[in-house]
């Protein structure tokens, strides 16, 4: 199956994404690695879902499948651009999340935090 027929990401997944986004940025923020500590040497800026999509995830999606939206990465991508970027913050940060499932404890909980 090629990338064309392969499916795109699922709801379930999307809101997977958006709630590792909370989780990364919550973990970046508790060990004092603002966004001018990972990203920009002069300005203290706190890390949000958003920035964390924006600023991580989606340059990775870009150079690894030449896509811009997450809507247009299909579920293997999806996983792809997770351990790219849960690697790099796990080798270069010290903290590496778990991408959230059902099989995570606390999944259904937190999900129900999300709003997209």
């Amino acid at each position: 199956m090629d990338a064309k027929e392969k499916k795109l990401r699922t709801l379930a997944q999307n809101k997977a994404a958006h709630l590792y986004f909370t989780m990364l940025a919550d973990a970046f923020n508790s060990a004092g690695m603002d966004m001018k500590r990972v990203l920009k040497p002069t300005i203290a800026i706190a890390w949000t879902p958003e920035s964390i999509k924006n600023y991580l995830w989606k340059p990775i999606q870009d150079a690894m499948f030449q896509k811009k939206s997450t809507t247009e990465l299909n579920t293997d991508e999806v996983t792809k651009v997770y351990e790219v970027l849960n690697r790099h913050s796990a080798e270069k940060f010290g903290i590496g999340i778990q991408f959230p499932s059902i099989e995570n404890l606390m999944f259904d909980e937190m999900i129900k935090k999300i709003k997209l």
